[in-house]
């Protein structure tokens, strides 16, 4: 845990920048749609989904951003930064393998984010029923 508490200013600030890349998704939807799954959606339905939901992420970005700097907001940024990563994770694995090849990477990447954040949150509950 004491790793994890001295450097969350450090990891949040890597997760939001990473988070933050999503912004792609608003701009290109269909670009961003066949390098995170391999696939695109077509049709204005679709590109108004697919850029809302890059906007979206790239807000959740933006939170862990500003959260590394202010301590106070850590425990709620992390709480629905951390909630949205679980349930980016289990709808691609609830699709088995079929998007692994290509969403394998930012699966990896955000299980260790999400076990990071519940580290610190986790002992952030420890420290508070301590003191």
């Amino acid at each position: 845990m004491s790793w994890v508490a001295a450097n969350i200013r450090w990891i949040m600030l890597v997760a939001g920048a990473l988070t933050c890349t999503m912004v792609y998704a608003a701009i290109a939807p269909e670009a961003a749609l066949r390098s995170t799954f391999g696939e695109a959606l077509e049709g204005p339905l679709a590109e108004i989904v697919v850029r809302n939901w890059g906007v979206l992420i790239t807000l959740i970005g933006a939170m862990l951003i500003y959260g590394a700097y202010h301590p106070p907001v850590r425990p709620l940024v992390l709480t629905v930064a951390g909630t949205s990563k679980v349930v980016f994770i289990g709808l691609v694995l609830a699709h088995g393998g079929r998007y692994l090849a290509h969403a394998g990477v930012a699966v990896a990447i955000d299980v260790v984010l999400v076990a990071l954040f519940a580290i610190y949150l986790f002992g952030l509950r420890r420290h508070a029923a301590a003191a």
